[in-house]
């Protein structure tokens, strides 16, 4: 029995696409390599196969005139680009022109002057693809309407999983279009949204860990403070620890995570914590419910940072193979690239306290150069950001090396700027074409290559455009 689609207004576009996808004798399936991107190929990859469609998958750190010219050369006849090629589809459409492939594009960020027939993007029928439907989103839709008479509703968690990886996921939880596909997961069994303390690592941080790396809302006397995270827990009633180990968040009952939450507020409020910040520690929860407890695959949020950390060290194909239900080889690999990433995170991040950032009149900027790895250094920008090392009310502008030629250039806000009206994709956009680079993404985080020398130009020019924006 066909259901519903999850999305009504993107349904005729999905349909569209699906059905040349159909005729197709193969697809060359090319994603972005980020946690959205790695799902959105897993959703594709899966829905395709369903549907008896042979395909192949490949992916790419950035699309541009080079990438598209080498998935030109691989002579398939239809692409499917998810989690990128709307904002391409100028380079693309020339491609198509000249008769090398059809496009089909899946995505969600802004898109280029030039259009194309199949085309599904949340943002041609006024759908924020910043905030209501990622990649993995816009992946489902077009696995729902490649179903047939099966039911494709069981990826809804992975779309889950890319929504939260892009940072769709604010105070109020997922909304917009990514709601819809919320129902389709728990309807479908495989997917448990409910309220909970909102804080990353429910599943595998021992508790004191859980409230000492918690950054989001800073509680004095906790956050980043092992002794004092570990010194409330102890005056809890509670039995924190089982056979000598710290019990993680989620070995309690309902009861005792109750319990501790409520003690959590009450020292929030009487460290003067702010009442918005406060409410901000409570939040929806998502829970891949055929997953093992106590793993990172189990959370949502956890399992887009496994994701991430296959990403970052060009392993999209161990991310992918995680997504497609590898819990052998994969996973061990992924989570021996997320050690590392971890131990690189944290060591960027020490980087950054110790230098400092230089500030400009409407941002601030650190250039690592080569010290931290250009995949990440948009990460630890946001670190930064929930971090002493940067002041919280201007935008983040990080540099490192991509190349001899290039300038990596990672942008990270906050929703409060946004909605004073911050948009880093247009800063970033915008700034680096005027010194011969390019960029975009979206409001709260977006990036951009540069020519090496053009740093203080950019910097300059993006220091004008926010200054317009927020003034």
């Amino acid at each position: 029995m066909a259901v519903a689609a999850p999305v009504p207004d993107l349904a005729d576009r999905a349909t569209d696409c699906a059905d040349r996808l159909r005729e197709a004798d193969r697809v060359l399936l090319a994603s972005h390599i980020d946690a959205d991107g790695i799902t959105s190929a897993a959703i594709a990859s899966t829905a395709l196969a369903r549907a008896g469609v042979d395909h192949e998958v490949v992916f790419e750190k950035q699309l541009d005139a080079d990438s598209i010219a080498g998935i030109a050369a691989r002579e398939f006849d239809v692409v499917l680009f998810t989690d990128f090629g709307s904002g391409q589809l100028d380079i693309i459409a020339d491609h198509e022109a000249a008769g090398d492939f059809v496009p089909v594009v899946a995505d969600h960020h802004q898109p280029a002057d030039r259009d194309t027939r199949y085309h599904l993007n949340p943002l041609l029928e006024g759908i924020d693809g910043a905030s209501e439907l990622s990649g993995a989103g816009a992946s489902y839709l077009l696995a729902r309407a490649l179903e047939g008479d099966g039911d494709n509703r069981d990826l809804a968690g992975l779309a889950v999983v890319g929504a939260v990886g892009d940072m769709q996921d604010s105070t109020d939880g997922l909304v917009g279009a990514n709601e819809a596909i919320v129902a389709d997961g728990v309807d479908a069994g495989v997917l448990d949204a409910r309220t909970d303390l909102d804080l990353y690592g429910r599943q595998t941080r021992p508790l004191p860990k859980f409230l000492e790396y918690a950054s989001d809302v800073k509680i004095p006397g906790i956050t980043n403070d092992e002794a004092g995270a570990i010194a409330f827990l102890t005056d809890l009633d509670l039995d924190v620890k089982r056979d000598g180990e710290w019990r993680r968040w989620v070995d309690l009952d309902a009861d005792e995570r109750r319990r501790l939450a409520s003690a959590l507020m009450r020292r929030a409020v009487a460290s003067g914590v702010p009442s918005d910040r406060i409410e901000a520690l409570v939040g929806t929860a998502y829970t891949l419910v055929d997953e093992e407890v106590g793993t990172e695959l189990r959370d949502v949020s956890e399992f887009s940072t496994l994701l991430n950390a296959t990403a970052r060290y060009e392993r999209g194909d161990v991310g992918l193979a995680v997504c497609l239900g590898d819990r052998g080889d994969a996973l061990a690999e992924a989570r021996r690239l997320l050690r590392t990433h971890r131990k690189n995170l944290s060591e960027g991040l020490q980087w950054v306290k110790n230098e400092g950032v230089t500030h400009e009149d409407n941002l601030q900027w650190f250039d690592a150069g080569s010290r931290i790895r250009e995949t990440i250094v948009g990460i630890v920008a946001g670190m930064a950001v929930g971090s002493p090392a940067v002041d919280r009310s201007k935008p983040v502008i990080a540099f490192a090396e991509k190349s001899d030629e290039e300038l990596k250039v990672s942008s990270r806000g906050s929703h409060a700027l946004v909605r004073q009206g911050l948009d880093l994709s247009v800063v970033m956009r915008e700034a680096s074409q005027s010194v011969g680079g390019d960029g975009g993404g979206h409001d709260v985080a977006a990036g951009a290559t540069i020519p090496t020398g053009e740093r203080d130009a950019f910097l300059a020019e993006a220091d004008r455009i926010v200054g317009e924006q927020l003034s």
